[in-house]
């Protein structure tokens, strides 16, 4: 299936750090060159999505967000590159089409509730919430944690909850949660996300050591409360912090 033609959407809202203005050209330009490379990655995926292009509604919510404005200052001119950034506290924003991916993977429906674990800059809650009914996102690192919470404030996400905490445990208050992404490495799949995930929910996890390959997995809990596992590309994250 061909995928349709995307353009480009101009967005006034930036981050707390961006003046008060539209995107450029340059910026526009490189939003749509961002989403040409994740169809061209998408298309060497095929084992892990079934298919040979990443979601058409993923691929329009990325192609609106001001990505720039999810990275420090120095960093804006290259948001949009093809690789992890530093964001600070020794962590990174993803690479777009690891984001893409993960997002197609959740495959998040209009009325579900997500929680992701690893808030970073916000860029993934800020995707998941246009895809889905509420999103409870959880970061360990309390600086990361507060930026984000008010740059996704300032850029009009009401449906974004930011909490401060160690993912590992999730979130129980809110739960279960219809979908749960993790976006830094875990050495196994934590028990009390998969106790927090609703039956017949999902979750796309990177699971294996900082010092080893880790693979991108998915976890399905079925109605019955059976789980189980697929393991897909190998990836590179981060480690998911702790509380020590």
């Amino acid at each position: 299936m061909k995928i349709p033609r995307l353009l480009a959407v101009v967005l006034t809202a930036l981050a707390l750090a961006l003046p008060a203005r539209a995107d450029t050209a340059q910026q526009n330009a490189d939003r749509a060159a961002m989403l040409r490379m994740i169809e061209r990655h998408a298309q060497s995926a095929t084992d892990a999505l079934g298919r040979d292009h990443i979601d058409a509604a993923v691929l329009r919510v990325m192609g609106q967000l001001p990505r720039h404005a999810f990275v420090p200052g120095n960093m804006q001119g290259q948001a949009y590159d093809d690789r992890p950034l530093p964001i600070g506290y020794s962590q990174t924003i993803s690479q777009p089409f690891i984001v893409a991916l993960m997002t197609d993977l959740l495959a998040p429906e209009p009325d579900d509730v997500v929680l992701e674990v690893g808030t970073g800059s916000g860029y993934q809650a800020a995707v998941l919430a246009e895809l889905a009914r509420q999103v409870h996102s959880i970061e360990i690192i309390p600086g990361l944690a507060e930026s984000a919470a008010e740059r996704l404030d300032a850029l009009g996400f009401e449906n974004v909850e930011t909490h401060l905490g160690d993912g590992y445990y999730g979130v129980e208050a809110a739960a279960p949660f219809d979908a749960i992404v993790v976006t830094a490495a875990a050495t196994s799949v934590p028990p009390p996300l998969i106790a927090q995930l609703k039956p017949g929910g999902r979750m796309v996890i990177p699971v294996g050591s900082s010092f080893s390959l880790q693979h991108l997995m998915i976890v399905e809990k079925d109605e019955a409360g059976q789980v189980r596992t697929r393991q897909t590309l190998p990836v590179r994250f981060v480690p998911l912090t702790r509380d020590s």
